[in-house]
């Protein structure tokens, strides 16, 4: 498959052009990232999303190793002097590595076999007899009798017979057709089945302990459960599929003439075939298969996730006071102002072993009264909800407003030890700086987050069991889309943010920051082409997604691209509009555009520059501050408590969902366990998937429908009436 192949072949995928599909892996090849691709260079993939953009880079990723894939096996058959001219046109056929492998297998070099040991007893003569199933009489011992040699290590007949047999068996396991047909079955048929190795052992696997479902059908959680308790080594797991169907399918394609005296040699070869050596290897790859798949899904998971938890607003212009809540060890207290900037920090001990509650009150009282603080932030973990007991106590004995919210504080404490803490706050012992992180958490949530390994950050489902390697390229990318969507401050982002940066790595990372504390605040984007490893290619990567609010060239406000400022410029010009007028007034360009009477395409060809470009300039300079994050559900704030017993059934609140999962949705309305609306209860339509109704962060309206004190647990409702 050449290259133009390929492309037909993922434009016919995908449902889009093909010149799309040629242009973005023109682009992909050349070096230029997703993000820059998908909001810079729309002329030439006529508008394709991120999304889209990655599905491609990942096809033509797998189509090029397919290919090179498919060379080396044609090489090494030719080698063998096996290939044929019909073997070749299959193997190049293939679309799938797998068809591949299946092709290649009666030729991959292999480790001795019970059938190689056969055949270098001379048996091989004897299995194709076997096989052809032409001789119609005889007596099977005396013709077999005529391979027995005593000095091979063939004493009998029936030792002849058994080793043509092995020959036969793995012939036939060899046969690419045989293995589709079994996989397509065993996956249609088949039965994903565990058990407990020691049932009075079965830790938290009860439900698994005797459990089966169809492989078509098991969901992909399930998949990962099992595989988590096989690996702790609870469960025993097996794919179990109707074997004398499955032996009956491979003697349909064999026996062809029942007649044969070998016909029951041949049989016994086949059954010992699929038992010995297809079943199992189908059970492997169809195991590999599905966690290949619940991998992927739990991924998906994640990063959807995650990509809501970065896109939370931030709350802006607030003094915020941070609580890392603890019971023996102490709640950790920070205060920051409104640019993330610590301000003072004590540990207090409000709860057991010490009960210091009053004195906890009178102290984090007195830090919100000296720094005039908005708003307490606290850490949903160990002590959160007897923490918020205490705020909510507090708050209401002071004479002005001040509310409080819980904050998502997975990966504070990885945070809290590690290089980048240190150096942000080497004064600072490690359990003093996770306090900070969760109030800049609810500042700027997307500048806090990105200094923690995302996996930390535990908003998915089974993240420690899934690929890791997948994971992290997945959780890069994510986090990668969402720093660039929203863009960067040059002169305030640390480097754990700038390194996200289109075109931006680590090491340019701290050379900016480096440049910074030598030679003073940006002044314009051309600034950064001084900057060590700045090149042409990094500056034209990067430089779009870099804000300079505070820049004389008005343009290094926005989002619009240094190499469109001339096309910028041209526009002002063709409306008779001022950098001065559209600063105070942008809606004026769109009043202005209607006047000309002129279409977009018009405009955009006076300007020297593509219409979706065009499109894209209107809007910057219309929005120049604009955060999408802005349009996200903001954090609910609270000023008093609920508990458990403050609960009712039928009750309805508003919550935050603080997770999704493959079930349902984890909501916090405000008492010490976070409620589950399970799927089926997310809308008055069937829900194949919670993600397609919620996302982490939103605010939804919830009604209470059991209520379980001994355990714990909530159930709850989104469908209200």
């Amino acid at each position: 498959m050449n290259e133009k192949q390929m492309y037909a072949l993922i434009a016919e995928e995908l449902n889009i052009r093909e010149h799309q599909v040629t242009n973005t892996i023109e682009l992909l090849d050349n070096e230029n990232t997703v993000p820059f691709i998908a909001r810079y260079r729309k002329e030439m993939t006529g508008s394709l999303d991120e999304e889209v953009i990655r599905n491609i880079e990942e096809r033509i990723r797998y189509l090029r190793n397919l290919q090179e894939r498919k060379e080396t096996v044609l090489k090494s058959i030719e080698e063998q002097g096996k290939l044929t001219e019909e073997l070749a046109e299959k193997i190049n056929a293939a679309t799938m590595l797998q068809e591949v492998e299946d092709l290649y297998l009666p030729y991959k070099p292999k480790r001795r076999t019970r059938a190689t040991i056969a055949r270098e007893k001379g048996l091989e003569p004897l299995a194709e007899l076997i096989m052809k199933q032409e001789t119609l009489s005889g007596i099977i011992d005396e013709i077999a009798g005529q391979f027995v040699d005593a000095d091979k290590g063939v004493n009998t007949a029936a030792e002849a017979l058994a080793g043509a047999r092995d020959i036969v068996a793995e012939v036939v396991s060899e046969d690419a057709n045989i293995r589709q047909v079994i996989r397509e079955k065993t996956f249609e048929k088949g039965l994903l089945i565990s058990a407990a190795k020691d049932p009075a052992n079965i830790g938290e696997y009860q439900v698994y302990k005797e459990f089966s479902e169809p492989v078509k059908s098991i969901p992909e959680y399930r998949v990962l459960a099992i595989n988590r308790g096989e690996r702790e080594e609870f469960l025993k797991v097996e794919i179990q599929a109707p074997e004398a169907e499955m032996i009956s399918e491979i003697e349909s394609r064999y026996v062809k003439n029942p007649k044969c005296i070998f016909t029951d040699d041949l049989k016994a070869a086949l059954a010992d075939s699929y038992g010995r050596l297809i079943a199992p290897a189908m059970e492997r790859e169809i195991r590999n298969t599905l966690t290949e798949k619940a991998d992927e899904h739990a991924i998906g998971v994640f990063v959807r996730n995650l990509r809501a938890l970065l896109l939370t607003p931030p709350l802006r212009n607030k003094n915020i006071l941070g609580i890392d809540p603890g019971f023996r060890t102490g709640s950790k207290v920070a205060v920051i102002d409104p640019t993330g900037k610590y301000l003072e920090g004590i540990t207090i001990y409000p709860h057991a072993p010490q009960n210091q509650w009053e004195d906890a009150k009178k102290t984090v009282k007195a830090l919100i009264v000296k720094y005039n603080v908005d708003i307490v932030a606290i850490g949903n973990g160990t002590a959160s909800r007897e923490t918020e007991k205490m705020t909510a106590e507090l708050i209401g004995e002071l004479d002005r407003q001040v509310m409080y919210t819980i904050v998502n504080e997975a990966g504070a404490s990885v945070y809290s030890a590690s290089p980048v803490a240190k150096k942000e706050f080497p004064e600072l012992d490690a359990s003093m700086r996770g306090n900070i992180s969760i109030a800049r958490r609810l500042m700027d949530p997307l500048s806090e987050l990105v200094k923690i390994d995302p996996k930390s950050i535990g908003v998915g489902l089974y993240q420690h069991d899934v690929n890791q390697t997948r994971l992290a390229e997945a959780l890069d990318h994510v986090v990668e889309s969402a720093v660039n969507l929203v863009g960067v401050d040059l002169n305030t982002a640390s480097a754990s943010l700038l390194r996200y940066v289109s075109g931006v790595n680590s090491r340019v990372a701290e050379n900016i920051i480096k440049y910074r504390e030598e030679n003073g605040r940006f002044t314009s984007r051309d600034d950064l082409k001084n900057v060590k490893g700045v090149g042409d290619n990094v500056f034209t990567q990067a430089a779009g997604f870099l804000r300079i609010p505070e820049s004389d060239v008005y343009f290094d406000r926005t989002a619009v691209h240094p190499e469109s400022y001339p096309a910028t410029q041209k526009l002002l010009e063709e409306l008779a509009l001022s950098v001065d007028s559209i600063k105070a007034e942008g809606h004026l360009l769109r009043a202005k555009i209607k006047t000309t009477k002129k279409s977009l395409n018009e405009l955009a060809q006076v300007c020297g520059c593509g219409k979706e470009t065009l499109a894209d300039i209107i809007d910057c300079l219309e929005k120049p501050n604009r955060d999408p994050r802005d349009e996200m559900p903001k954090p609910i704030l609270r000023s008093d408590v609920l508990s458990m017993e403050d609960l009712s059934e039928g009750m309805v609140l508003k919550g935050t969902v603080r997770n999704v999962v493959d079930f349902g949705a984890f909501v916090d309305i405000g008492v010490k366990q976070d409620g589950l609306v399970h799927l089926s209860r997310m809308a008055k339509k069937f829900v194949k998937n919670p993600l397609d109704i919620v996302s982490v962060g939103d605010i939804v309206e919830v009604k209470v429908v059991s209520i379980d004190k001994e355990r714990g647990r909530i159930a709850l409702s989104m469908v209200l009436d």
